[in-house]
């Protein structure tokens, strides 16, 4: 957040909460128009007020999410850790589970494809969980929806990290001739994708998403901690082994 926008921030918290209580006081209109000017000319003159002020509320704020998500994610604990509706890579027993939101059309999501399989590849003892989070769009959607009706076909893995490493916007004609590479029944992947129970995994996804405040793509979860964008693998692994020199899961 820049300057600027942080004292618009805090001299709308001025004029919006400040004033107004003013008001309520019983001031005649003289009265509380001199209250106005003298805010008005003290904040001019003194203008880092607004910025402490801004800087209070937006402390305020991130505690307010970060205890919104803390209280999300243990109550949620079962649907983020074990959904039936998501993919499992890596060992389904692991002792640690890592979690991905992710879109096929995300730039970040595709550059961090590789680390997440080296992960799996290194660390035998890791579950991966793949969440299907569409935000870009009808194409990110009808990739998603793929992707799901791929595990009919036992194809589910192929078809995400392949989808993952092309370069280049995910359309739905690239889903098909990808499907094809892939050596999946492109009819049969359409007619799947309809199914009920691929729109109910996309939605159980993104209402999940929304009660983590959860707003983009990649999200990481790892066991109680939430980080909201890319992460490279030295920090993946320094989570996960933080989990288990911790005593491990207390929620995966």
């Amino acid at each position: 957040m820049t300057f600027r926008p942080r004292l618009t921030a805090a001299a709308a918290f001025f004029f919006a909460f400040v004033l107004p209580a003013a008001a309520e006081t019983g001031f005649t209109d003289a009265q509380k128009q001199e209250i106005g000017g003298i805010v008005r000319e003290y904040l001019l003159a003194n203008p880092e007020v607004l910025l402490e002020v801004s800087r209070e509320l937006e402390a305020k704020q991130k505690l307010a999410e970060t205890e919104q998500r803390e209280s999300a994610m243990t109550a949620n604990a079962d649907a983020i850790f074990r959904s039936p509706h998501d993919h499992v890579a890596g060992n389904p027993d692991g002792d640690v589970t890592l979690v991905e939101f992710f879109d096929y059309n995300c730039g970040w999501c595709k550059k961090g494809l590789p680390e997440v399989v080296n992960l799996i590849e290194q660390d035998k003892n890791l579950r991966v969980v793949l969440k299907e989070f569409p935000i870009f769009g009808g194409d990110s959607d009808y990739a998603a929806r793929a992707a799901i009706a791929a595990k009919k076909q036992g194809k589910y893995w192929e078809l995400h990290t392949a989808l993952l490493s092309h370069e280049g916007k995910v359309t739905s004609a690239v889903v098909d001739e990808i499907a094809a590479a892939q050596g999946l029944d492109v009819a049969k992947l359409k007619a799947d994708m309809e199914l009920p129970e691929v729109a109910e995994a996309i939605q159980a996804n993104q209402a999940l998403a929304q009660a983590l405040a959860v707003n983009g793509t990649p999200a990481f979860i790892i066991d109680t901690q939430l980080t909201p964008g890319y992460l490279p693998a030295a920090d993946l692994m320094a989570a996960i082994a933080a989990v288990r020199e911790g005593g491990g899961c207390k929620l995966c």
